[in-house]
């Protein structure tokens, strides 16, 4: 009897993970893409370190929230530079010296925080923490690069990077808090090691590195403006448009779909950064802050499974609808935090929601590779990322205002109010993302 039951869960296994393994085994891409995970620990780390630490040595949210705000900003303002300057002039080329300048400001935060700085002095220094590299876009481009002409395999490496994300935000988000609890000179240590061993893993695999424009320009005897209005005519022509129209879009990837997805994205950060300050917010108030972090990881791990079991598919469901049905799921049971009584019921909700929150951000990337020449694919996830920051920004600004007057019920009704906008906002743009997936994918153009 256990014989069928093995070999019923190894097929079980091999139906899931099999395709990932397959990934996995083409040679170099296991090191770029853990290298760019353990690389991207900042973005769960940083800013609950920020908000933990500065509440504890100023007791005050509005100011963790502000302070997260800026930072938000400043990556977002950032990131699109960044992106912008991989795609023209290599990954290496521009993520070196913007590691510099984040370990610089890293070090001086801290400093700053347990020394009990002036306010002034942390608004100075917390811009620098946006100098992240785009390791996500990045990993994301050399995925698409290397795998052009298979959207299958791409569709489930996208996925696998959903899966290596969770993985990250399942480990970092319990750890900041933890640490941070201790000492914000740990986590911000432990976050720097971090970065430089990433950093060494995906930066020296050479081989995958998909080619600068400088270089693709240079090899086609171009300029890097008219290979820019080469890629845009080919793009144009294979989405059907006009001559007046391939003419508008030379040198510029924007877009009504682009926009349409920047602005939903936009409204998710919003909600979801609100959720995250009133969620440590609720769990001050009934003394348990030391778990906030596994709260935040239940909903990591759980979307973590989802990305699993979603790359695991071929679907045949129109993207647009597995977009809306997995971004409604999210939206409306984080607006149901507004109803809990206890921490535990939050976690419960959010292990049941999680399942969509990784595919959600799969289908958005899958959004890009129809709306984005693959030669500025990094600059069109950047813009994506940078949109997210800003309602970020916007929603923990907020929330932060509404806790410190009316406590955690308080910043649940954000959440509420701007989970149920989020959904809406991206309703509005039912029309330029519908009509994104029935272009082609992109990718085409480099197969």
């Amino acid at each position: 009897m256990a014989n069928p039951v093995i070999a019923g869960i190894k097929d079980v296994g091999s139906r899931v993970f099999g395709g990932y393994a397959e990934l996995l085994r083409i040679p170099h891409t296991a090191r770029y893409a853990i290298g760019a995970v353990i690389a991207c620990m900042p973005f769960p780390m940083v800013g609950m370190t920020i908000t933990i630490s500065v509440q504890h040595y100023y007791g005050n949210y509005s100011l963790a929230g502000a302070l997260t705000a800026v930072q938000a900003i400043s990556l977002a303002i950032a990131s699109p530079m960044l992106g912008k300057l991989v795609d023209k002039f290599g990954q290496r080329q521009v993520s070196i010296p913007t590691i510099c300048v984040w370990m610089v400001a890293a070090f001086s935060l801290v400093t700053a925080i347990t020394s009990h700085a002036p306010e002034w002095v942390l608004f100075c220094i917390v811009p620098f923490m946006a100098a992240i590299p785009p390791w996500g876009a990045m990993n994301r481009s050399r995925w698409t690069h290397l795998l052009k002409g298979q959207p299958e395999k791409t569709n489930r490496a996208l996925s696998l990077c959903g899966v290596f994300d969770e993985c990250m935000w399942v480990i970092g988000n319990p750890l900041a808090s933890t640490l941070a609890v201790i000492s914000g000179v740990l986590s911000f240590t432990f976050t720097g090691v971090c970065v430089l061993v990433g950093a060494l893993m995906f930066l020296t695999e050479l081989t995958t590195e998909p080619k600068s424009q400088t270089q693709l320009a240079r090899e086609a005897g171009m300029t890097r403006a008219e290979y820019r209005a080469h890629v845009a005519e080919q793009a144009a022509a294979l989405r059907g448009k006009d001559e007046d129209e391939q003419k508008a879009a030379k040198g510029s990837i924007i877009s009504a779909g682009l926009v349409a997805v920047c602005v939903t994205w936009f409204s998710i950060g919003a909600f979801q950064s609100a959720t995250s300050i009133s969620i440590i917010a609720f769990a001050t108030e009934q003394n348990m802050k030391q778990y906030t972090g596994f709260v935040f990881a239940c909903f990591s791990f759980s979307s973590l499974i989802g990305a699993l079991v979603y790359g695991a598919k071929n679907w045949r469901i129109p993207l647009w609808k597995r977009f809306y049905f997995c971004l409604a799921v999210v939206n409306i049971g984080i607006g149901s935090f507004l109803f809990a009584k206890h921490l535990w019921v939050i976690m419960l909700i959010y292990l049941l929601i999680g399942v969509c929150q990784a595919p959600t951000w799969v289908n958005g990337n899958q959004l890009m590779l129809h709306l984005v020449p693959p030669t500025r694919f990094t600059e069109g996830m950047a813009w994506m990322g940078a949109m997210n920051s800003i309602g970020s920004s916007a929603g923990s600004a907020i929330a932060g205002q509404f806790i410190d007057r009316f406590g955690a019920h308080g910043g649940f009704m954000v959440v509420t109010v701007l989970a149920l906008a989020s959904l809406a906002i991206a309703f509005v743009g039912f029309k330029q993302i519908k009509e994104s997936t029935e272009t082609p994918d992109l990718t085409e153009l480099a197969a």
